[in-house]
């Protein structure tokens, strides 16, 4: 049962940072009209509140914004935090 769940969780979060890691992609990249907008704003939709968050705290580096990296490695330690709680 834990297992399963643990699957999941792990599923979830490395589905969501699939999501982070295209939406970072495509903000490099003029969006238009049509299909890729919409996914721009979709993605922006899911992605920003989380990533608003270390935004608060982190400024960006001469430009370069490291909170993606930032948001992923915590997403990554907090599964990991909760596998060991769980087993």
């Amino acid at each position: 049962m834990a297992i399963t769940f643990i699957n999941i969780i792990s599923s979830v979060v490395d589905f969501y940072i699939l999501l982070i890691f295209i939406y970072v992609l495509m903000s490099w990249f003029p969006h238009g009209k049509g299909f890729m907008a919409d996914l721009y704003r979709v993605l922006a939709s899911l992605c920003e509140p989380f990533l608003g968050l270390f935004r608060k705290f982190i400024p960006s580096l001469g430009g370069i914004d490291i909170t993606p990296i930032i948001a992923v490695v915590v997403l990554q330690l907090l599964v990991q935090l909760l596998v060991r709680i769980i087993i």
